[in-house]
């Protein structure tokens, strides 16, 4: 379920009527793949189990985090059918190959995504711009190390009086340790 105000009830029937032994259930968006439910169902399955999802929103609501689920799920053996989807039933051929075709889609995708981003890069270096953060002035860090060093200060008021991060900050005092 999404939302605290959701009930599992109609959920639940669909599952019990298709047979589901075990059921994990959780009040938590679909958003985030760290979920506890998730994980314990994840690590309970073993090879021949089936996944059933009353609807395929139940397992994410992102399409890169659901087949990264279903993958996960083959990776152990099992199968996953939803009773919303029809066509995701993939102990069926027919159900096994539109999944695999989507995944596939997604697949291509990520790698023309990935494509563009290289040649966009390739095309700005070319033009002679640099990616990336400006670095930070030599000076200003210099005081944020002292700062630092100090003790007496906390890592958000050196930022506030330098505009350093903290993530900065600890970076160039581990690039300083290295030398």
């Amino acid at each position: 379920m999404s939302t605290q105000d959701q009930h599992l009830e109609r959920q639940m029937d669909q599952l019990k009527e298709e047979g589901c032994e075990v059921i994990y259930s959780e009040k938590m968006t679909g958003t985030t793949k760290d979920r506890p439910e998730l994980e314990h169902m994840l690590k309970a399955l073993r090879p021949g189990d089936t996944v059933v999802v009353a609807e395929l929103s139940r397992l994410s609501r992102k399409t890169k985090d659901i087949l990264s689920i279903v993958d996960e799920i083959h990776n152990r053996g099992a199968d996953v059918k939803s009773l919303k989807e029809t066509w995701l039933d993939t102990t069926t051929p027919h159900g096994a190959l539109i999944f695999t075709i989507f995944s596939g889609l997604v697949q291509f995708e990520r790698d023309l995504i990935r494509e563009r981003t290289i040649e966009g890069l390739q095309a700005a270096r070319a033009r002679g711009r640099k990616g990336g953060r400006k670095p930070t002035d030599a000076k200003v860090m210099d005081r944020a190390i002292k700062l630092y060093d100090t003790k007496t200060v906390t890592i958000s008021e050196i930022k506030e009086m330098t505009g350093v991060s903290k993530s900065t900050l600890y970076d160039e005092i581990r690039r300083r340790k290295v030398k």
